[in-house]
């Protein structure tokens, strides 16, 4: 398995519009961050998680030609804004994208982009999509996925555990049911929005500490704001705990 953190920033992205702190104006690449988005690549197959505002920009930084399969984390504007962007693969593989999320992002995402399934003859060349409830394990292009319910504030989203990877963005907590489905992951990818606590989202130190629970042979910490210097602040990171960047990428 190989997998790409396209984009590993928050809803702003960073730079901030506006923003002249000292990682918005830095130099160096790793403070960088387009909305987040990852690419797995297993099987033969390219799974992609969340169609992020940035997608474009991404599939072209890294040479993505291919997009077999879409799994959805939650409906904000960050991670589904996209979409439009998968109409080329419709193009370039002569068939349907099948879509996947939560009972609430699937009817979020229909009602948000209606264009996309109206049959009104006169909405030209929009994405060929097929949208699916997921909320059991199952077997996706041969790959085992399984949902994994976590809470963004007051909102029921999904993480994913795909094979031994985990991955979950716009987290403040695990339920405990949650935290079985994730026994025995090799790499932890974990939205850790910035030092400061944040309603809906975890700490780095939060984050961390998810990481000592689940002891995965690596961790990654993803969805970072322009408060978080790559080279500054992983200085303080325990051993197997590092930022991501986009671009970075991960073999298993």
């Amino acid at each position: 398995m190989k997998i790409t953190i396209l984009g590993c920033g928050t809803s702003t992205g960073v730079p901030v519009i506006g923003c002249h702190c000292s990682v918005c104006t830095s130099e160096d690449p790793r403070n960088r961050r387009t909305r987040t988005s990852a690419l797995f690549q297993v099987k033969g197959c390219n799974l992609l998680v969340d169609t992020s505002t940035d997608l474009r920009a991404q599939c072209l930084a890294n040479h993505i030609e291919r997009i077999d399969a879409v799994l959805f984390t939650h409906p904000h504007a960050d991670h589904i804004h996209g979409i439009d962007e998968l109409r080329i693969f419709n193009l370039l593989q002569h068939s349907s994208i099948p879509c996947y999320g939560n009972q609430d992002t699937i009817r979020r995402i229909k009602g948000m982009f209606r264009y996309i399934f109206s049959e009104n003859a006169t909405n030209s060349w929009k994405p060929r999509l097929t949208l699916h409830i997921i909320d059991s394990p199952r077997k996706i292009m041969d790959i085992r996925v399984v949902p994994v319910e976590v809470l963004h504030g007051n909102l029921s989203i999904l993480g994913y555990r795909i094979e031994d990877v985990a991955y979950i963005t716009d987290c403040s907590s695990v339920p405990p049911e949650s935290l079985k489905l994730l026994e025995g992951i090799r790499l932890l990818i974990i939205g850790a929005l910035r030092e400061k606590p944040h309603p809906t989202h975890f700490t780095i130190a939060q984050a961390i500490e998810l990481s000592e629970r689940l002891s995965p042979e690596r961790t990654v910490l993803t969805h970072l704001s322009h408060s978080v210097d790559y080279t500054t602040h992983s200085k303080d990171l325990p051993e197997g705990v590092e930022f991501a960047y986009d671009g970075m990428q991960i073999e298993v």
